[in-house]
């Protein structure tokens, strides 16, 4: 590995080294971006061979790249050359949503105007366009949800189905783990979540009658915490600008939004934790990551990585874990067979979706062999176990622990019954995030050497 007699030189926290290492790795990233989402708003609701060929693709650059620890060199043109594709892949890609007519026009109208604005904003160069392409790129997000929330008012998906009632059997103090869900069009005797997933996104029905609401805050919430990570350092808004746009123009976005996919509320407590942790307030970190285990079970595999992580330690780690069980406690009390049944046993007897693009999937759909769940186990325990001898030996930035937090959520994935859009949209995001990480350097020009668990 990287660190076994060979230093890892950082770059320069203000960027200014930027221009003179080689930006044939960052192009290679701008493309992988592209080729991942480009296949992503493809892949719903179909599967085809080549969108998992081009998904492991992209995730083996990424095990590259971590293993490597290839510095980025990102050239200034990249973030709009990549933005320009986004709304390009935006448009002519096959793309499912259940906008009709004038919403659906007006809704890829937001997306590729907005893209391309953006992308001007950011080739110019002068100290308020940053700011300004950030301002408009949130300014599209938040009026693409508009128009698709009032465009598309009960989209036939049980993901929003369940949500909804979610919160209306919460203002009845009823037990959501024992709801029959009517009216959902896949699901309707479980509820799959984690509870607080239900808690975080119920407001947006309370208040405005739609659960999607609450995910456009939650994304605001993601996109300020980009910002934030950050940091606010000489030459970093250009970069915190380009990645937020990225995450808002991403293909499929819209699909993401119509289907009240809930993967924006991991996005934006995680990327939050990494802000508190990279701004010295690790313990205060413990609470946005405890609230987002307790809000989808497949986060529990980032656990091992914290805790041999020494700027984050076992004992946060602990307590995370701790918080998390005291969040779902009252839930598991109620009714803890329905709890167990809905958020454990359901998900590991799950009947397979032949649109997920998986290798599941592959040998399910493409052999006729079912996998037994010892040979996936497996591979999603070796993904796990690399990253976590990688995040002990080497102990390096949050930036990293981020982009091995998405490699090891990308293998399972691969490997899973279940992963559609939004699954691989997380990971990328993760990514993304990572690329606004620059290490703190010391006077020597070495990175600073990792605090210990406190």
């Amino acid at each position: 590995m990287a660190d076994a007699g060979r230093p890892t030189v950082a770059p320069r926290p203000d960027g200014a080294d930027a221009g003179r290492r080689p930006w044939g790795p960052g192009l290679l990233f701008g493309l992988a971006w592209l080729a991942w989402f480009g296949v992503a708003q493809w892949s719903v609701v179909r599967f085809r061979v080549p969108i998992l060929l081009v998904l492991t693709a992209c995730t083996a650059l990424l095990a590259w790249w971590l293993v490597r620890r290839t510095a980025l060199a990102l050239p200034s043109w990249l973030g709009p050359a990549v933005l320009v594709g986004s709304a390009v892949l935006t448009l002519t890609v096959p793309l499912f949503s259940y906008l009709r007519g004038g919403w659906l026009t007006a809704a890829l109208a937001v997306l590729a105007v907005g893209a391309v604005l953006v992308a001007g904003l950011l080739a110019l160069p002068r100290p308020w366009a940053a700011p300004a392409a950030a301002g408009v790129a949130v300014l599209a997000h938040t009026a693409l949800a508009a128009v698709t929330i009032l465009g598309d008012r009960a989209p036939r998906i049980d993901v929003w189905v369940i949500l909804q009632q979610f919160a209306d059997a919460t203002a009845r103090l009823d037990d959501v783990y024992t709801q029959v869900f009517t009216g959902s069009p896949g699901v309707q005797d479980h509820f799959t979540y984690l509870p607080w997933m239900g808690v975080l996104t119920a407001p947006g029905r309370w208040v405005a009658g739609d659960v999607r609401w609450m995910l456009l805050v939650w994304t605001l919430v993601l996109l300020a915490g980009l910002w934030a990570l950050a940091g606010g350092r000489r030459g970093q808004a250009a970069r915190a600008a380009a990645v937020v746009a990225l995450v808002v123009f991403a293909p499929g976005t819209l699909t993401q939004v119509d289907q009240a996919w809930t993967e924006p509320v991991l996005a934006a407590l995680l990327v939050w934790w990494a802000v508190l942790v990279r701004r010295g307030h690790a313990w205060w970190a413990v609470l946005p990551l405890a609230v987002a285990c307790a809000s989808k079970q497949h986060l529990a595999l980032l656990a091992p990585l914290l805790l041999l992580w020494r700027p984050f330690g076992w004992r946060r780690t602990l307590a995370a874990g701790a918080l998390a069980g005291v969040l779902v406690l009252p839930w598991l009390l109620a009714d803890a067979s329905a709890f167990v049944d809905d958020t454990v046993t359901t998900l590991l007897t799950f009947h397979p979706i032949r649109f997920a693009n998986t290798w599941y999937l592959y040998f399910l759909n493409e052999r006729g062999v079912e996998l037994p769940f010892a040979a996936t186990g497996l591979v999603m325990l070796a993904a796990v176990a690399a990253a976590v001898w990688a995040v002990w030996r080497r102990q390096p930035d949050v930036g990293e622990v981020l982009r091995w937090f998405a490699l090891v959520l990308a293998v399972a994935n691969l490997v899973n019954k279940q992963a559609f859009y939004n699954q691989f949209w997380l990971v990328a995001v993760l990514v993304a995030a990572s690329l606004l990480v620059v290490p703190d350097v010391t006077a020597r020009g070495r990175p600073a050497a990792a605090a210990s668990d406190g």
